[in-house]
């Protein structure tokens, strides 16, 4: 089986590199392919063009920033016309359901099948090849690929194309309000003179544990917000999942709320930082008011 893997930056890489431990036949293109280049000594051979990575192949996966990127990389000439017939795309970035449908439909015309297959587990879970794949499309198309999407994570199928975004959006929800609920609790701790390393560890195995208290709330007491997942990408989703609702007509106040403490984050020149980075907008908010 030959497989196409196209972008490889903070989630890209480490995804690509479970594929070649597994000795699969695997081609990569990026738009910087100097962040590439170690993936050779893996086994990746690293093309220089969009159609030199997809010709021939079986299998092409994409994870790529944003809905632009997505739209630059599917909707290219050089993409559609050097795709094999019968072959599989599966867009692992995380982008709006309707751009997803949008693709389905235009590849299914071409007789290439689609999957939108996000993920969440950050780096981290890319590293562990332990990412939750939320997989949009066809049973029968994803039963063909299963094997591979497992040797980056748990796969499951959650309805037709475009679904799985809708599943990441809803995800992402999660992760953003629970990650502002965890600065908050940290910031109440350090003000009230409590030590919050030892309040993390007092929750252990208790109703509010998880790995966003352990993880990013470590990163809000060491002020480390070297990026692992980024304001800005985060930023992308929230605005992302308050058009989905407004199309279903539907209301999210608290997303809303995270969604306009992101996009302060981003204004104030905190877009590279991790989104454990609420703790400093929580903190930001603070000073203003005293």
């Amino acid at each position: 089986m030959k497989i196409s893997f196209i972008g490889t930056g903070l989630m890209g890489f480490p995804m690509a590199k479970n594929l070649l431990k597994k000795n699969l036949d695997l081609k990569i293109f990026s738009r910087t392919l100097e962040k590439s280049k170690p993936l050779e000594e893996f086994g990746g051979k690293l093309t220089n063009s969009l159609s030199e990575a997809i010709i021939g192949s079986d299998i092409i996966f994409t994870m790529l920033t944003d809905d632009d990127a997505v739209e630059k990389v599917l909707g290219n000439t050089e993409f559609l016309n050097n795709l094999k017939a019968s072959s599989t795309v599966i867009d692992m970035s995380s982008i709006k359901p309707k751009i997803a449908i949008k693709y389905g439909k235009l590849l299914k015309e071409k007789n290439i099948n689609f999957l939108d297959a996000p993920v969440s587990g950050g780096t981290i879970g890319a590293q562990e090849a332990s990412l939750a794949i939320m997989v949009g499309g066809d049973k029968k198309v994803f039963d063909n690929v299963i094997d591979v999407l497992k040797i980056m994570g748990n796969p499951t199928l959650v309805g037709p194309i475009g679904s799985g975004q809708i599943s990441k959006l809803a995800n992402q929800i999660i992760v953003g309000v629970t990650i502002g609920a965890v600065a908050e609790a940290i910031t109440l701790c350090e003000k009230a003179g409590v030590d919050a390393n030892k309040f993390i560890k007092a929750l252990s195995g208790g109703f509010a544990d998880g790995k966003i208290l352990q993880n990013h709330g470590k990163r809000m007491i060491k002020k480390d917000f070297s990026p692992k997942g980024k304001v800005s990408t985060h930023l992308k989703d929230m605005s992302n999942i308050l058009e989905c609702a407004n199309d279903f007509s539907t209301q999210l106040p608290i997303s809303n709320l995270i969604q306009s403490m992101f996009e302060s984050l981003v204004k104030n020149g905190n877009s590279n930082d991790d989104h454990s980075a609420l703790y400093k907008e929580i903190e930001m908010i603070n000073k203003t008011k005293n």
